[in-house]
């Protein structure tokens, strides 16, 4: 099929390494872009999904009719519940930016991996072995220094950060989740029909968390939709789509623990252009969830 075609000579062309080095660079600008932003979290959460799929639909229709038509209602019915997974991700976790630092928010979102490596082991027969379990533990210690640490230590960084980091661990379950089921479906299901179906499902989600709160989806400035538009193409299109692409060729886990590179690269980037300078009790326990998570991943592809 034509899907199975452009897959074929994608993997021939780029390497999956080289593609998730991309991805995460693309990845990295998110929060950076919703700090920038002054709309509603969820409002910009919304848009960048429907824009996303503004520009992927017409490829899907154009080219990949055939790969549509011939989706099964389970496969289907799989990717619109993993696109509500997403949506629930991108709802708390652009609030989660606002509420918190951008260190504490994309490293704990980040502990996805470990969610994985618990999910793996309960539905994809993957054994829990005593090094996942340590590694385990010691990137949730490491979510407990990063959650109340700052706290105690008075140096707090965001207006809620409790609630933000909270939030951050509940996104990073919904992400574990789209990952987990990305892993699945793509080995059967073409890349473009497969973020189609799952980014409209995530976009009628956004759009219905919108309407419920009573924010504004209009009257905005000009800056706003150009953030928006940006949120698209960056860790849209280069960042999740190309995830989608290397789950096919890669292995969760990998694709997984290669995501970590996105609170380094954001915390980078919240430093030059926010100047946003994480405080000690973040750095430390950010550098414990990411040892546990470096643990819990090693052990998974040794």
């Amino acid at each position: 099929m034509a899907g199975e075609t452009l897959s074929r000579r994608l993997e021939g062309a780029v390497s999956p390494m080289a593609a998730l080095v991309v991805a995460i660079l693309a990845m990295s600008t998110s929060a950076i872009l919703i700090r920038w932003s002054g709309a509603p979290p969820s409002v910009a959460a919304f848009y960048r999904v429907l824009f996303t799929v503004g520009l992927l639909a017409p490829l899907a229709f154009s080219r990949h009719g055939e790969d549509l038509r011939s989706l099964g209602r389970r496969d289907a019915l799989a990717a619109g519940v993993t696109g509500v997974a997403l949506a629930v991700h991108f709802a708390a976790w652009f609030q989660s930016v606002r509420w918190t630092s951008v260190a504490a928010s994309v490293t704990l979102v980040q502990s996805q991996t470990l969610f994985v490596a618990v999910g793996a082991a309960l539905y994809l027969d993957e054994r829990l072995t005593l090094p996942k379990a340590a590694g385990i533990l010691v990137a949730l210690a490491g979510a407990v220094v990063m959650s109340v640490g700052e706290l105690l230590g008075g140096a707090l960084v965001g207006p809620r950060p409790l609630a933000g980091n909270a939030l951050a661990l509940l996104g990073a379950v919904m992400m574990a989740g789209y990952v987990l089921a990305g892993r699945s479906l793509r080995d059967r299901v073409a890349l473009v029909p497969y973020v189609t179906v799952v980014y409209s499902a995530c976009a009628v989600v956004l759009g219905a968390i919108v309407l419920a709160q009573g924010d504004s989806l209009v009257d905005y400035p000009p800056v706003e939709w150009g953030l928006f538009l940006a949120m698209a193409i960056g860790p849209g299109v280069f960042g999740h789509t190309v995830i989608n692409w290397a789950l096919e060729h890669v292995e969760s886990s990998l694709v997984s623990v290669s995501l970590l590179g996105e609170p380094v690269g954001s915390t980078l980037l919240a430093l030059v252009l926010l100047a946003e300078v994480p405080g000690a009790w973040t750095v430390g326990g950010g550098a414990v969830v990411l040892g546990g998570i470096y643990l819990t991943a090693r052990a998974r592809v040794s």
